[in-house]
């Protein structure tokens, strides 16, 4: 990697030193001086709900990943507000998205990697002409064809100014308020919602645990998906990307998750994606192995130890395989099958029970990790 830094961009810098000004200095004054009406603090909290949702189910989850399908005013209603979260058009943010899975952490190619530093994967990328950070529409060939996230593209900045300059000034003429709407609508509205984002290539990779996968820097945690939209649930995010969720668990706080399903269920959305409960355990399960054998690696360990893990890991190949076999046949029965209701009942239970065996290991394997960690502090 080079250690050359590209030369700044100047639009972008601009933009960020004056919203940062107007949100930081000029909004706190005006709030202490004069002071926010409910209804700015309304407008400022529709528009910031709206545009996160519409960037995490919309721009996210629906056109990079295409984790589902979505109507034409569901798409509309993603366009519109997204452009309010100004991040750029639906093709561009999916291009960049796109390589940043295909590459992740990749210092030359992955436009936001976190090995080059905290601060260029949250908003150092964006300052600098970095070759990482070039927009290659060859990515994004299948968006290109919708007309709707082609006519953002090419309005793009029209209605930038538009939604985020304009609708804020007329809606504070109509309350009386227009330097105030402006000031925290607008600019605070979007350093705060803007930086949500950011995090999600920052501290996503950085702060959390890794429950899926260690082949990346993502993280899980469940504090930052507070702020993002659910979208802090990111180790899993990465290891099955085209789930339209990203907290699995019904307690994990996932907004766009409940969005989507909730759009479905009023037929706005359909041919959701959701990946299988026993992929899923498998995943865990084999971080489960990978733990246990990196404490092992780093002691003396008794054979009895390493012993005891083979079993389980020979186990844990005996369910894959039978998980595999079940799924094969059920390929094989074809959709004919599956719609005969004792066929899918008799798959269903058959793949339960697997999922059960699988989740007994996954407590086995806790107890002997607690175990191992009791048995090392004694020794």
């Amino acid at each position: 990697m080079s250690n050359h830094k590209p030369m700044l961009a100047p639009a972008n810098v601009i933009y960020f030193v004056a919203v940062h000004v107007l949100a930081l200095v000029a909004a706190p004054l005006w709030g202490l001086l004069v002071g926010f009406s409910g209804w700015v603090w309304l407008t400022a909290g529709v528009i910031w709900l709206f545009s996160g949702l519409s960037i995490t189910a919309g721009y996210h989850r629906l056109w990079s990943h295409r984790s589902y399908q979505a109507a034409w005013p569901l798409k509309l209603f993603f366009v519109i507000f997204g452009t309010f979260a100004l991040q750029n058009s639906v093709l561009v943010w999916c291009a960049r998205h796109r390589l940043h899975h295909r590459f992740v952490d990749d210092v030359e190619h992955d436009p936001h990697s976190i090995r080059k530093s905290f601060w260029h994967a949250h908003i150092g990328w964006m300052l600098r002409h970095w070759p990482s950070s070039a927009v290659d529409f060859s990515q994004v060939s299948d968006l290109e064809r919708d007309p709707l996230l082609k006519w953002q593209h090419r309005h793009y900045w029209v209605l930038t100014w538009l939604l985020n300059l304009g609708v804020p000034a007329l809606l504070g003429l109509l309350v009386g308020e227009v330097i105030g709407m402006v000031l925290l609508a607008g600019a605070a509205r979007l350093v705060f919602s803007q930086h949500c984002t950011f995090f999600i290539n920052s501290l996503a990779h950085t702060w959390g645990k890794r429950h899926y996968s260690n082949d990346n820097t993502s993280r899980d945690n469940g504090w930052l998906a507070l702020l993002t939209w659910g979208e802090g649930y990111h180790n899993f995010h990465h290891a099955f990307q085209a789930d339209y969720r990203n907290g699995t668990r019904w307690w994990h706080f996932d907004p766009g998750k409940w969005l989507i399903a909730a759009c479905s269920a009023a037929g706005l959305a359909g041919r959701l994606k959701r990946t299988p409960a026993f992929k899923i355990q498998r995943a865990r399960v084999q971080m489960q192995f990978r733990q246990l054998e990196n404490q092992l690696a780093s002691t003396d360990a008794e054979a009895t130890w390493a012993r005891t893990i083979e079993r389980e890991y020979q186990q844990f190949m005996d369910i894959v395989g039978q998980w595999q076999a079940v799924q094969a046949e059920r390929v094989q029965a074809g959709g004919a099958a599956l719609r005969n209701r004792w066929q899918k009942q008799e798959f269903r239970k058959r793949f339960g029970e697997l999922d059960q065996v699988l989740k007994a290991q996954a407590r086995r394997l806790s107890m002997l990790q607690q175990d191992w960690q009791a048995a090392s502090r004694g020794a």
